[in-house]
């Protein structure tokens, strides 16, 4: 690691106007609420007592303050699967005002300087995969991967964000000893397009994966094409679980994303692309 990561992570809340502090007063957990009210409206919140039970079991909710006013939140615990421990990153959101300006990336960054704090080396979590914007800032800005994928994960869900559509999830995996801070290139020259945005947006499946790495193009706003076109909001969610099954049938491995594009780019495990 190039430099401390609590100093990165620092650095990145203060280029995006914040201060990174853990969420410990009931108070401070009432404004996690409104910030998740303001992002998935007022449907299945996680209970105040809940955020208090976790931050006395050491998963403090970490906050992005400007002055005394919460803009966003990292929800996470620590788990343990077959891998052995890791944290499962549940829930990170920022106000509507304060989206796209860095303070996820500064909230990740906190998530990821109070593991290696601990002694945890990785982090989980989920990922809608046609959300592009998701995919870029967890592959290639920050260099997860996703390794492994559910359709409907979650089930029916009722919030503004997901109400009418089926939960496939994307589960990334980001190892915390390499250096976020300069995330790996991502090229995909000569490897086949499993999955392409033909005529109108609609989606049209193209090649089989090679065993080198494949391509999976996805719309740049799902979220509006589902408002204006569900039709074709609907297609491409069946699509794209199919393109994404048959990447990782075939060995590979979601390891960037290529924004221009908006498509995903997979490779062997261990790989750099």
């Amino acid at each position: 690691m190039t430099s401390h990561p609590w100093q990165q992570a620092h650095t990145a809340a203060a280029a995006a106007g914040v201060e990174l502090r853990p969420v410990t007063s009931l108070e401070d957990c009432d404004r996690v609420l409104e910030v998740m009210s303001a992002t998935w409206g007022s449907h299945q919140l996680v209970p105040r007592d809940v955020l208090r039970a976790l931050g006395e079991s050491g998963n403090v909710p970490f906050g992005a303050f400007d002055a005394e006013r919460l803009i966003g939140f990292v929800l996470d615990w620590a788990g343990v699967d077959e891998e052995g421990l890791h944290v499962h990153s549940h829930q990170l959101a920022s106000l509507p005002d304060r989206r796209h300006q860095g303070v996820g990336y500064a909230l990740k960054l906190a998530q990821r300087a109070r593991a290696l704090s601990q002694g945890i080396h990785v982090v989980r979590w989920t990922f809608d995969p046609l959300v592009a914007r998701n995919a870029y800032l967890n592959l290639s800005k920050l260099g997860a991967v996703a390794d492994r994928f559910h359709r409907n994960f979650y089930g029916t869900m009722t919030d503004e964000l997901n109400a009418g559509d089926r939960s496939d999830r994307l589960i990334a995996r980001w190892a915390l000893d390499s250096d976020p801070t300069a995330p790996r290139p991502v090229a995909a020259q000569g490897f086949p397009a499993v999955l392409v945005r033909g005529r109108g947006e609609r989606p049209e499946p193209g090649d089989a994966p090679s065993p080198e790495g494949a391509v999976v193009e996805i719309p740049p706003e799902h979220a509006q094409l589902k408002k204006a076109v569900p039709a074709s909001a609907s297609a491409w969610r069946d699509a794209t679980a199919d393109a994404i099954e048959a990447c990782l049938g075939a060995g590979l491995v979601a390891t960037g994303f290529l924004r221009e594009r908006s498509a995903y780019v997979f490779a062997p495990e261990g790989t750099s692309t």
